[in-house]
């Protein structure tokens, strides 16, 4: 079965630990290192909980992603996928809301690159350091694939390898010494219980927890410069679910054992708190650095991500075309540098909102993701039913319990999304409710304007036949 291949021209470089560590460095980002502080205050030690049924969800999520991906391994992904198995305005739609949400994620991203170089100098502007970051990814970006994926790498190895001695760490003065008071399992259920919050804190920190494993569906999107699809994706979506599942349940369950969970805030990651309550020299500077680098990659990867969403949309004619040239080295340089638009809307909102920047910015940058998610679980119902009706091949992974299981993931979505209205982070349906309805508009005008534009050249061929 023939699918558009919207990421023409683009070459295949991409090994399978090249995109195992581009997913790992997408995810490990601000949603682990600063937001875990968010969600721990939302629903206390029962966070343990809501990152768990987040991890059940992108498990499912990434079930059917793999089985559509490697089908159909092209840049367009997700988008492609929409458009062929539901409906072209579905593609369009998701297409650009999950432009979007790159976009605004490296607003979210470089919002909190300015809260960590505060740690280090206080009185510097935030905007400086959003100006100095963003041209060094920028070049990065533009240079080649490989670059980009190199600059990915060695980021991604400084974060997990940063985990795991966070974890040894956290181990060690846990079950290895006895010096330092009001440590311990304890922590998990005094102040107030398990679940301090009930269900309800719990449910809301589901949602906030999904925010950390934003950036996974990136292996879809860089599929159309891997080397062996068949291979290399699979393999690198089931390894980066499973790392990022045991990494964060194991992470926030040390920290909360160390660190009471009334201490958590946005003000400052989680992370660094737990090094300076420990007093162990310097090593709250070094965490600093660490997830420093952590927002990095993931704006690094974010880049990538809104760059070839936009370079898939022009090669489906729904952007101008210029978005879709490469440079020498097979970069959209242009699509590129649009997609750098969200770091203006970051350092206006950084400057009128300084001290609720990150979470207003989190939450709008969310809709465009899960929608993207939940169309994502939809085209799978669609993809299974039709690839096997029209005799497509047998695919190296398939996704278990399906029907069920692709259903049970979009109902869960899409319940936490509706959760949303009524919690703080309402501000995500309230963006997110107008952008699909201007799409939509956008989209049947595109459409009247193109069938306009094709019946011209009809005419026009017909009268120089004749």
């Amino acid at each position: 079965m023939e699918i558009n291949n919207s990421g023409k021209g683009l070459k295949r470089e991409l090994t399978t630990s090249k995109l195992s560590m581009i997913a790992m460095g997408m995810a490990i980002g601000t949603g682990l290192f600063l937001g875990s502080g968010l969600a721990i205050g939302t629903a206390g030690p029962g966070v343990l909980l809501s990152y768990t049924i987040g991890a059940f969800i992108v498990l499912l999520l990434m079930g059917c992603l793999a089985e559509m991906t490697v089908a159909h391994p092209t840049s367009g992904s997700f988008g492609t996928i929409a458009d062929r198995y539901l409906h072209p305005m579905a593609g369009f739609l998701v297409r650009y809301s999950y432009w979007i949400a790159q976009v605004l994620a490296i607003g979210v991203e470089i919002s909190a690159i300015a809260v960590y170089m505060k740690y280090w100098f206080p009185g510097v502007p935030g905007v400086i350091w959003i100006i100095l970051f963003t041209a060094v990814l920028i070049y990065v970006n533009a240079t080649s694939v490989n670059a980009f994926a190199a600059f990915e790498y060695w980021f991604s190895m400084i974060k997990v390898s940063a985990i795991v001695g966070f974890i040894l760490l956290g181990a060690y003065i846990l079950f290895g010494t006895s010096g330092h008071e009001h440590v311990g399992a304890n922590n998990l259920v005094d102040h107030g219980g398990f679940l301090p919050f009930g269900f309800k804190g719990m449910w809301i920190a589901v949602f906030i927890s999904l925010f950390s494993f934003l950036g996974t569906e990136l292996v879809a999107v860089t599929a159309g410069e891997a080397k062996d699809p068949d291979v290399a994706v699979p393999k690198a979506l089931k390894a980066t679910v499973f790392r990022l599942s045991a990494f964060y349940v194991l992470t926030l369950a040390i920290m909360l054992m160390i660190v009471p969970w009334q201490s958590a805030g946005i003000e400052e990651s989680p992370f660094v708190k737990v090094m300076e309550i420990l007093n162990i020299p310097g090593a709250s500077g070094v965490m600093n650095f660490i997830v420093l680098t952590a927002a990095l990659s993931s704006m690094n990867g974010q880049l990538y991500a809104s760059s070839r969403t936009m370079f898939s949309l022009s090669g489906e004619k729904f952007a101008p075309a210029l978005f879709g040239k490469l440079n020498k080295k097979g970069v959209p340089t242009a699509a590129l540098t649009v997609s750098t638009m969200g770091i203006i809307v970051a350092a206006v909102v950084n400057a009128l909102l300084p001290g609720s920047s990150y979470a207003f910015m989190m939450g709008i940058s969310m809709f465009g993701s899960l929608f993207t998610w939940l169309i994502i679980f939809v085209s799978h119902l669609y993809f299974r039913r039709k690839w096997e009706k029209t005799g497509g091949r047998k695919l190296p992974v398939r996704m278990i319990g399906f029907p069920y299981l692709t259903i049970v993931g979009g109902l869960l979505l899409l319940s936490l999304m509706v959760t949303a209205w009524f919690t703080d982070f309402k501000i995500m349906l309230q963006f997110g409710i107008p952008w699909l309805l201007l799409l939509s508009i956008a989209y049947v005008i595109m459409k009247k304007m193109q069938s306009k534009r094709d019946c011209i050249e009809k005419q026009t061929e017909g009268e120089i036949i004749s």
